[in-house]
């Protein structure tokens, strides 16, 4: 596993099945060999398009706030609900990871360095380019789904209580954001 992906994500450790952590790195390292996008860059961009470009909330800070959220809140629905609602720690937090690795596809920067959709982007929004990435890498299809379902386009498909709660951790971090009163 590379130094530049445990700096980003070192909620790495929190994956027991050292097989899956190794390939939720794995994931990661490809998108930033394939993106324009550098490990600085993704702490740096705001974290969403759609918030205009004064958000000073970074990818990196979000997409971390996600996965510290989304891992919470497994704790506490084990906590609560026991074997009457499962959840795969190892497979909640993988899938929190890697809900957005595929912005890494979507996203170029313009002469100024902002953070834009680009070409490929408008084609493939980030969860069908994740979950390319992330299968490519051998990531089980329990994982994919979550990045599958993450967004709006698992709206119409049946969520898994992984997928349901990174869902939630995500647009709770993120429609407060959008949606806020001035």
């Amino acid at each position: 596993m590379k130094k530049e992906i445990l700096e980003l994500w070192p909620e790495l450790e929190w994956i027991e099945d050292v097989s899956l952590r190794e390939k939720t790195a794995r994931t990661w390292e490809k998108a930033l060999e394939k993106s324009v996008l550098s490990a600085d860059d993704l702490r740096r961009i705001p974290f969403t398009l759609l918030c205009g470009p004064d958000l000073k909330v970074s990818f990196m800070d979000h997409k971390r706030a996600v996965v510290h959220i989304a891992r919470e809140a497994g704790r506490k629905v084990r906590e609560f609900f026991g074997e009457e609602l499962p959840v795969n720690m190892d497979v909640l937090i993988a899938g929190a990871i890697l809900a957005d690795v595929g912005k890494l596809l979507e996203y170029e920067l313009d002469e100024n360095g902002n953070s834009v959709q680009g070409k490929y982007g408008r084609y493939l929004r980030h969860p069908f380019s994740g979950v390319s990435l992330a299968e490519s890498c051998g990531v089980p299809a329990e994982v994919c789904h979550i990045i599958a379902a993450h967004a709006h386009e698992g709206d119409l498909v049946k969520r898994s209580t992984e997928a349901y709660i990174v869902h939630h951790a995500d647009f709770m971090t993120f429609l407060p954001f959008k949606d806020r009163k001035k």
